[in-house]
């Protein structure tokens, strides 16, 4: 799987699976039968409605636009509520993110709406504009995420060798928070093992939770992501433990 690495505004590094194109596509069918399903049950309730007062009413307009909305609106929402996840994406563990690695405002999600329809929904074409820019530019990007500056990266946790796992940090390594050796060893290894609990189960109250405790802990005051935070926190205190012990 290709990986993408971004360069925060507190100039840290950090790196981020790309979601395979598997996954996108797989997200994207999920997407439109939960859409599908949606239309389905409207097109019920119309049928009963024509069926009760035998020609259109108000009831039967209102009933068409409650169905259309959500249908033409259900990917921009989705992104802007449920911080950069459908339900495909959710269920596949993908989330829409800045190549800065920060989160997307309302305007780029926006432009991937808009450019969806290119994307996605040209006559004759379907989805294969998407497909092959995705597959060209090597950072998961459709024509949508090229406009907005995104990309769409898997929430998977990286290390398969589980929380406890040893971090190897290179020589050349410049530590972001010195402030990480305050910590006990102990300390990190929870820390780590909330942090794979969070990204698995999407629990980010629980990130905000962890991150805000190492802050008061160490005094820290940073506006990188909590998950990005946390990533640093670790990197830093093993690195740290590695050239003082």
């Amino acid at each position: 799987m290709s990986t993408i690495r971004v360069q925060t505004t507190q100039n840290v590094s950090l790196e981020y699976e790309v979601a395979s194109l598997g996954d996108r596509i797989v997200a994207t069918i999920i997407d439109y039968l939960v859409l599908f399903a949606w239309l389905a049950a409207c097109g019920i309730l119309v049928a009963l409605t024509i069926g009760s007062v035998g020609q259109a009413s108000p009831a039967l307009v209102v009933i068409i636009i409650v169905a259309l909305v959500p249908y033409v609106f259900y990917d921009l929402a989705s992104e802007i509520f449920f911080n950069g996840q459908s339900i495909g994406k959710k269920a596949r563990h993908i989330k829409v993110m800045r190549l800065d690695g920060t989160q997307p405002q309302l305007g780029d999600y926006l432009l991937r709406w808009l450019l969806r329809l290119v994307d996605m929904s040209l006559p004759g074409v379907g989805p294969l504009v998407a497909v092959i820019t995705i597959l060209a530019n090597g950072r998961g990007q459709r024509l949508g995420d090229l406009a907005a500056g995104t990309t769409v990266v898997s929430t998977r946790p990286r290390q398969a060798a589980g929380a406890l796992a040893p971090i190897i940090t290179p020589a050349d390594y410049v530590v972001v928070f010195p402030q990480a050796d305050q910590l006990a060893d102990h300390d990190v290894a929870t820390i780590r093992q909330l942090l794979q609990k969070g990204l698995q189960h999407d629990n980010f109250a629980l990130l905000n939770e962890v991150a805000n405790k190492v802050k008061d802990l160490t005094g820290i005051y940073t506006d990188l992501p909590d998950e990005a935070f946390l990533r640093t926190i670790i990197r830093d205190h093993a690195h740290l433990a590695a050239t003082q012990g």
